[in-house]
């Protein structure tokens, strides 16, 4: 039997072929890369135009709103208790609520003399005083 030669697996050709595709998609990685980095921004700034144009459309209505005068008055009505000429309006209030006035109330007394004076004592003993204002001095200036 005649044995043929062997021809390397790796012509020359071959490695010139190798060496041309590699440096073609070496060159090509980068700008690929870019554009679908630039691809994916694009569709994030379409999300957000979308965003800023609902935003912008709700403020539409809503200035076109604040023109109609029956939604001015119900909004004050609402937000401010605001009653019109003729009008007769309540105001219902809760019972824990009036609770947590009735407290406020009491705790704004005016605590007995003795204590002011022995207060002002010790925050003049403190130097942390103030200067009390009579009402001969207040019409002077």
């Amino acid at each position: 039997m005649q044995q043929l030669a062997k021809r390397p697996q790796l012509t020359g050709r071959a490695a010139i072929l190798a060496i041309v595709v590699c440096a073609i998609a070496m060159s090509l990685a980068y700008p690929v890369r870019e554009y679908i980095s630039l691809r994916r921004s694009l569709s994030e700034l379409r999300a957000e135009k979308a965003r800023v144009e609902a935003e912008r459309q709700a403020l539409l209505v809503r200035d076109r709103q604040s023109n109609d005068p029956n939604w001015i008055k119900k909004t004050a009505k609402e937000r401010l208790h605001y009653c019109g000429p003729g009008e007769k309006c309540y105001v219902v209030m809760e019972p824990q609520q009036g609770k947590a006035q009735a407290a406020v109330k009491q705790q704004a007394q005016v605590p007995p003399w003795y204590e002011t004076l022995w207060e002002s004592v010790e925050a003049a003993d403190k130097g942390t005083g103030r200067r009390a204002v009579t009402g001969k001095e207040s019409v002077g200036q």
